[in-house]
């Protein structure tokens, strides 16, 4: 653990960060503006479509609020990992030229996208308050699962940017998985439309659906029409496979990230 932290290791980790960062917005005439606008905006286009025409609510108390932060969740997810998967080749030239640990390169992109997240979880806050959201106390509780869409997001990041490297048409398959995610996970919808129980339960086996009605109960609303892991699992142990699933998905990613590095340079 030393040799990842050493002062050198530090410094060169907070310029990468920095450099992705500016590099997102660059030649944009907004620039980091814009890491509030897009989910501003798409949260607009969804809450004219989904909750004033479609009327998906649900019933649920203070539904804005409770479609903001899933979609800023969801968000953070995809910035993190399409960000993420493209970022060795970015940096080839730079493994080329130093020697750079690898893993520093896919940690630094996700710091970026942990940045954006932050920013747009202020707007999450201000929105609560405009809603009159009662802030419950359980929203301390509320960085423990976004630290579980993190780790899930790292584990992917980490076997995409190493698959990318050798395989280009990962990119495209990528994107379509995220297309299929962003529907299944309950981010326009409330699952309580849902009424078939066994439906439910398959989808909040994914880690995504399970962080974001676990976020939205935690933060937003404590109404029992917020369907989460535990009631809908009743507590019994297959509430455990979304994390388990994290857990595994952040192993297998870290193991073949370290497997396909030795062959980066050579790749590229």
């Amino acid at each position: 653990m030393r040799r990842f932290l050493t002062k050198q290791n530090r410094a060169l980790l907070s310029e990468l960060v920095r450099t992705d960062f500016k590099l997102r917005y660059q030649g944009s005439v907004l620039g980091y503006a814009w890491s509030l606008l897009r989910p501003l905006f798409l949260f607009g286009i969804l809450y004219v479509i989904f909750v004033m025409v479609l009327k998906t609510g649900g019933g649920i108390p203070h539904f804005p609020v409770y479609l903001l932060l899933g979609v800023v969740m969801w968000n953070f997810f995809q910035e993190m990992t399409s960000q993420s998967l493209g970022s060795v080749v970015a940096r080839g030239d730079l493994i080329r030229k130093i020697r750079i640990p690898r893993w520093m390169i896919v940690f630094s992109s996700s710091i970026a996208a942990l940045i954006s997240l932050s920013l747009n979880l202020v707007v999450v806050f201000i929105a609560m308050i405009l809603n009159d959201v009662d802030f419950p106390a359980t929203i301390v509780l509320l960085p423990l699962v976004l630290l579980e869409v993190y780790l899930l997001a790292l584990g992917i990041s980490f076997f995409l940017s190493a698959a990318f490297v050798k395989y280009r048409d990962v990119s495209y398959i990528w994107e379509v998985l995220l297309q299929a995610g962003f529907y299944l996970t309950p981010i326009l919808y409330a699952l309580s439309i849902i009424t078939n129980t066994t439906i439910q339960k398959i989808l909040l086996m994914n880690p995504m659906a399970q962080a974001v009605q676990d976020a939205r109960y935690l933060a937003v609303t404590h109404d029992s029409k917020v369907v989460t892991v535990s009631r809908v699992f009743d507590g019994g142990w297959y509430m455990l496979i979304p994390f388990g699933l994290v857990a595994l998905i952040l192993i297998g990613g870290l193991l073949y990230f370290k497997r396909q590095a030795p062959k980066f340079a050579e790749n590229l």
